[in-house]
């Protein structure tokens, strides 16, 4: 009697188990997951074919804590003569008509506490390759998230960097 109460409890683990690894598993991919755009932008073509730079259109990562997205006037820079019968630039042209910003939705959700510092700038200026925290853009038609981004990836990095890895570096 008491080593099926044990099997049973036994099986029962195992089974949560299980299940807890698949549920972290399906998170994890869901996270990863890259998300619908308004506009099909591919970075592959733009990064990888034409070998545009990322601070050609996320200007406010070498300036600002906060990379952003770039403006319609920055895209309507080449598109007003580039490929305008493309559907996707047809749909660029119409926010640039409208006076619209294109409604791009987040790929990564960093959750920024008060009390903790991110900078984008200060890594550009150290020339941290946006690889290292981004992936391989211009290998990618669709954007999604491919590292966590959270404080044991940026630790790491600043070890493996030789970087500060003080506390008041990041958290204030």
């Amino acid at each position: 009697m008491a080593r099926r109460i044990i099997g049973t409890a036994l099986v029962g683990y195992f089974g949560l188990f299980v299940v807890l690894i698949l549920l972290l598993g399906f998170r994890w991919h869901k996270q990863r997951k890259a998300p619908d755009q308004p506009i099909a932008f591919s970075h592959e073509i733009h990064v990888g074919k034409l070998g545009l730079q990322c601070l050609f259109c996320h200007v406010d990562a070498g300036q600002s804590a906060i990379a952003g997205v770039p403006p319609v006037s920055k895209c309507m820079e080449c598109h007003v003569s580039v490929m305008t019968d493309r559907p996707e630039v047809q749909k660029i042209q119409k926010y640039w008509d409208d006076q619209e910003p294109i409604p791009w939705n987040r790929v990564h959700r960093i959750r920024i506490r008060e009390h903790v510092y991110f900078s984008h700038e200060r890594h550009v200026k150290k020339e941290v390759d946006c690889v290292e925290c981004h992936g391989e853009l211009g290998a990618m038609t669709k954007v999604r998230a491919v590292r966590s981004l959270k404080m044991g990836f940026c630790v790491s990095c600043h070890r493996e960097k030789e970087a500060s890895t003080d506390c008041l570096i990041c958290h204030m």
